[in-house]
């Protein structure tokens, strides 16, 4: 062995020391920010700090967020670990006007809350209420109002069951702009069609339809009456083909655009 290649143990001892050394502290440091982070962690746990400060709440129309916080039970009181995000989506879906809901805690002190509502598709009439009626078919008894709705069709001579979830199957598939311009919808039943409907149009025309083809024929409603004379009012008849009939007149004007399509 070469003379300047060896190492005495006097010489190895104060490296071995020093890197003892810096073991011993790394692991001390390390057991430090152990232990205060395990404090922080138990103040946190114990004190308002950890309490729910902010409850987010959106999507909601039909209740306010006063009603919804006062419904999943959550208060200022509660431990933000303490919140059951399952059970508070549970108990806000049982609602009947909505559709789903997601809880989502974020830390250190806040709820979110997203409400999914079933869309009112309609109002129904009963005596003299109007009953809103939603896109899954469900009618909401306790949002009955006097007034006359504008945001949505009057469903009249309807009941609840089959001929009515037909009618809602149809309204869905129309375009908003459609069924934004229909007033009333009435169930007008003929021996030969037990599905006949009447409906009036907020611009003044009045359309005769069956259920079983409603939602194809209305589809084409504005591009009908831009073919007709506004001021020159009528029954547009959509059940076999489309044609249009003037009050005031005895014959009917076809549609040829629509008579092509739907025969």
């Amino acid at each position: 062995m070469e003379k300047g290649k060896v190492v005495s143990i006097e010489d190895r001892i104060p490296k071995l020391k020093q890197q003892r050394r810096k073991k011993a502290n790394r692991r001390l440091v390390f057991l430090l920010l152990l232990f205060f982070t395990l404090i922080s962690f138990i103040i946190y746990f114990q004190s308002p700090l950890s309490h729910v400060k902010n409850i987010a709440i959106k999507g909601n129309f039909t209740y306010n967020s006063e009603e919804l916080i006062a419904l999943s039970a959550l208060s200022e009181k509660m431990n933000i670990w303490k919140v059951e995000e399952k059970v508070i989506k549970e108990k806000l879906e049982k609602l009947p006007e909505i559709k789903s809901a997601k809880v989502k805690t974020i830390l250190p002190n806040t709820v979110e809350i997203e409400i999914n509502e079933y869309k009112r598709i309609a109002y129904i009439m009963k005596g003299k209420s109007y009953l809103p009626v939603l896109e899954n078919g469900g009618i909401l008894q306790q949002g009955k109002t006097a007034e006359i709705p504008a945001i949505a069709p009057i469903l009249i001579g309807f009941s609840e069951g089959n001929e009515l979830n037909k009618m809602i199957k149809e309204l869905e598939k129309l375009p908003e702009m459609v069924l934004n311009s229909i007033s009333e919808i009435h169930h007008s039943p003929k021996k030969t069609d037990p599905y006949h409907l009447t409906l009036y149009m907020n611009d003044g025309f009045e359309v005769s339809a069956t259920v079983k083809s409603f939602s194809a024929k209305m589809s084409h409603y504005p591009s009908i009456i831009s073919q007709l004379n506004p001021d020159k009012k009528g029954v547009i008849d959509l059940e076999v083909g489309s044609y249009f009939k003037a009050y005031e007149e005895e014959g009917a004007e076809q549609f040829e655009e629509e008579a092509e399509g739907n025969g």
